[in-house]
């Protein structure tokens, strides 16, 4: 599948396509996925064709399959687990005459779809001619319901707008199990979808009336699935209908005559549920039941319910931004992506690619505790603790891997489905101990957010407590260097199984003595999970010994021991189309030398900010930026951040636009396979911890705003402590505003500043001068029309 750069026009509340672009349709179908964290439909056409990938996703779904080693080694995960296309309910197909509708044939006269960012619709009108000579114009609208976990719906209307008389249309409403996927071009790297060849084993057929039933386990899994339809018609004239139900496909069928300039209706009612417990009959009745609902509801009252659902979270969660508007409208897409994955996910995880495809086997990583996370905290929070109880419901196979690997407490899946690791890569893998403290840092982030105790007593203590084990089992005390964790992964995945990554070992210190004050709060769960004095006095110690290593010579952190005195990578020598590294060269080669897939160490300088001097942060910056190639779409959001608080406001923007617009512009060329959701929540991050200057460390709100060039005003919300605050920035000055709740303490530029319901003005002072940074050859961003 070759995927070719797409082109939106600009419109503020909207994502819009005009005419039918082959060689961006896979991109499409991502873009204008509609989830709401349980159901995940891609934006394939109602027709079935043309299709690059149609997938429909139900969250926590999967299939598990054999992960095959040339040479197996203890520990070694044995099964992988990949997301499974589900009976596909989208599917409604037009036969005007006996032809049927099918955008690659007979004549587009106009065509336009949008995705609606403030009704959560997807919405499309097609004016298209048959061969046959005849016209129809095409219109429907789509939604997965925000409000109704298990129901989505789509409203078919079809018009005889061509002046030649009656015309006689069929339509075709489908259930579709097992449907074909074409894996395409990515099937050669290792980041795409393992393709499953028919999943889904039959189990229940029902039809009655305009209603029907499929029911489906995996082979493997042993998980049940049931998708049901119902139908509500409005007709012209004369009609007949007819409805079957076969293994894998069920099909309402509709025949009607169309008067000239008369329409025909056809709204469909689609539900989904699975279990892994639950009988065949009981998840029939089960999505009989919210058809049953939403049928009685109206379509009408979908609607109603979508906007009023996202009118009450875009009110704490937009951004608006000033002097670029391609920006503020991909900005806006993110934010949006990001509601529609966590919404409603509720103790299911919240996958890499969301529900939008099924790139990367639709695996969770750290990804969603570093990048998604720190934003649905933030504007819904509520989407955050159900992200971080479903972490905790998997704490007994986290434990049960860390008993494998001969450490205490848990240890936590680098990549997963249902809890298990799934990696058959171990350095990138089970080395990249990192994500215990990732989600620890999720916890502690969500707890001073929102000072939520239940969470805190059955869930976040718990996490803080048994992350904070490994780190004590898995570092050592050395004379020399204090406490060390040798043998590990950072994010960085082009320095593998290393001592002493930094990110690594400061995050592990912040997650020891985090763990230290669950203890203190929550006596009640210490004491049941067994924690000891002595315990405890051991992560205080490895905490305030932690090794941090640093270049007294070159005045810089090293990424992890003796990373500053590798070999440099000949950036320089590098052809083009040699990126991203790990597809041409041989993995020991990049190991050894001196280059950065993704940020890692700059990373640390943003998330634990609080242990490093400015005069550090600069420095560190300069030197890795210049060795960071952003082989990875998680890498740009970070640099953007770490670049604006180091002064570089230009670059900044430009990481800004990199990362906002990784899938709107795929450049990557690989969204077709789902989007990627830590770069739709670069662009809230960048916009509140990047030009806003917020940090979060130790509970305390603190701000250093200051805007690039371009940016003329700059808007954010945040909740915050039951509060919610909104903060404007300008060129010149910040003002704070509490819009719900109580006064609240806040820093502006270091200065303590009482933030009530009148706004606070604070001016800005001017950013630092700064000498130039370098990236290296041929991968610097691209730049952003600067005035």
């Amino acid at each position: 599948m070759t995927e070719g750069r797409p082109h939106f026009p600009i419109e503020p509340w909207a994502l819009s396509e005009t005419g039918l672009d082959h060689a961006s349709l896979a991109v499409h179908e991502s873009v204008f996925a509609l989830s709401n964290g349980h159901i995940g439909m891609r934006g394939s056409f109602e027709e079935g064709e043309p299709v690059v990938v149609p997938g429909t996703y139900l969250n926590g779904f999967f299939e598990e399959r054999p992960l095959p080693y040339a040479e197996a080694g203890y520990g070694f995960p044995e099964q992988g687990q990949t997301v499974v296309n589900v009976t596909d309910g989208k599917l409604i197909r037009l036969l005007v005459g006996d032809t049927p509708l099918d955008l690659d044939y007979g004549e587009i006269i106009d065509h336009r779809r949008t995705l609606d960012l403030r009704r959560g619709l997807l919405r499309r009108s097609t004016e298209w001619r048959s061969p046959n000579g005849r016209v129809v114009t095409v219109t429907s609208s789509r939604l997965v319901s925000l409000r109704r976990r298990s129901i989505a719906a789509i409203e078919y209307t079809v018009e005889c707008t061509d002046g030649q008389g009656d015309l006689y249309i069929a339509l075709q409403s489908d259930l579709l199990a097992n449907e074909p996927v074409d894996s395409g071009s990515e099937a050669d790297d290792p980041r795409a979808a393992a393709a499953l060849a028919r999943p889904l084993v039959n189990e229940m057929a029902v039809a009655r009336g305009q209603r029907a039933v499929l029911v489906h386990r995996t082979k493997r899994s042993r998980l049940r699935m049931a998708a049901g339809m119902d139908h509500v018609v409005d007709v012209p004239d004369s009609s007949t209908t007819d409805i079957e139900a076969t293994d894998d496909l069920a099909r309402f069928t509709l025949a009607a005559r169309l008067p000239q300039g008369s329409s025909v209706k056809l709204v469909k009612y689609l539900s989904y549920g699975w279990s892994s417990r639950r009988s065949a009959a009981a998840l029939r009745d089960q999505v009989e039941g919210a058809l049953a609902t939403a049928k009685l509801a109206s379509f009408e009252r979908l609607l109603r319910e979508q906007r009023e659902v996202l009118d009450q979270h875009w009110q704490h969660a937009d951004v608006e931004i000033e002097g670029d508007d391609e920006l503020q409208q991909a900005v806006r897409v993110g934010v949006f992506h990001l509601l529609q994955a966590g919404l409603r996910a509720e103790r299911q995880p919240i996958p890499a690619k969301g529900l939008t495809g099924p790139g990367y086997d639709g695996h969770t990583f750290w990804d969603t505790e570093t990048y998604v996370l720190p934003v649905l905290t933030y504007i819904a929070p509520g989407a955050a603790r159900d992200a971080l109880r479903w972490r905790h419901s998997t704490l007994e196979l986290a434990r049960e891997r860390a008993r494998v690997l001969g450490l205490e407490g848990a240890a936590f899946p680098w990549r997963t489905i249902r809890g298990e690791e799934t990696s058959g890569y171990w350095p990138a893998g089970t080395a990249a101990f990192h994500i215990n403290a990732d989600i620890a840092d999720a916890v502690v982030r969500y707890h001073n957010a929102t000072e939520d105790e239940e969470f805190d007593r059955d869930h976040g203590a718990e996490l803080l407590i048994e992350t904070a084990r490994l780190w004590a089992s898995l570092g050592h005390f050395d004379d020399e260097h204090g406490f060390r964790i040798d043998g590990v992964t950072g994010p960085d995945e082009y320095t593998a199984v290393v001592d002493n990554n930094v990110y690594t070992n400061l995050m592990a210190q912040r997650n020891l003595r985090e763990a230290i004050e669950a203890v203190k709060r929550q006596p009640d769960v210490a004491g049941r999970l067994g924690v000891t004095t002595e315990e405890t006095d051991r992560w205080d110690r490895a905490a305030a010994l932690m090794a941090v290593p640093y270049d007294t010579r070159r005045g810089v952190h090293m990424q992890s021991d003796a990373f500053t005195h590798h070999e440099e990578w000949d950036f320089e020598a590098t052809p083009p189309d040699c990126y991203p590294l790990l597809l041409h060269y041989p993995y020991f080669d990049i190991y050894r030398k001196q280059v950065v897939k993704q940020a890692d160490l700059v990373m640390a300088l943003h998330l634990r900010g609080d242990a490093f001097t400015p005069e550090e942060k600069a420095a560190d910056f300069a030197y890795y930026e210049a060795r960071t190639v952003r082989d990875s779409s998680l890498s740009a959001t970070q640099q953007a951040v770490v670049a604006a608080e180091t002064g570089h406001l230009a670059l900044a923007y430009d990481y800004w636009g990199e990362a906002t617009l990784t899938d709107l512009q795929n450049l990557h060329g690989n969204s077709g396979h789902g989007l990627h959701l830590a770069s739709l929540a670069g662009g809230w991050t960048v916009a509140v911890a990047g030009f806003g200057g917020m940090r979060d460390h130790d509970g305390r709100l603190t701000f250093a705003p200051r805007l690039p060039e371009r940016i003329t005003r700059l808007r954010f919300r945040l909740n915050y402590q039951g509060r919610l605050l909104v903060v404007t920035v300008t060129p010149t000055v910040a003002t704070y505003r509490v819009v719900e709740g109580d006064p609240l303490d806040v820093h502006h530029h270091g200065r303590r500043v009482t933030v009530t319901e009148d706004e606070v003005t604070a001016e800005i002072p001017p950013p630092p001068e700064v000498a130039p940074v370098h990236q290296p050859y041929g991968v610097a961003p691209r730049r952003r029309g600067r005035r």
